[in-house]
């Protein structure tokens, strides 16, 4: 359960960063991601589970 809460931890630095070190940029980046469609995002967000499942695959 440990490794969970590191990982929780990690996403939440890793997420962080952006809007900590450029938060101009960050603001239009989410803008532009106020624009796709529900589609487009759901395409984003499932290569992101894929990559993530296979970033862990290939680390076990």
């Amino acid at each position: 359960m440990d490794i969970v809460w590191s990982a929780l931890a990690l996403v939440l630095v890793i997420e962080g960063l952006m809007p900590l070190l450029s938060p101009g940029n960050w603001r239009r980046m989410f803008m532009q991601v106020m624009q796709l469609s529900d589609g487009q995002i759901r395409f984003f967000g499932m290569c992101s589970v894929l990559l993530g499942l296979a970033l862990l695959a290939l680390l076990a």
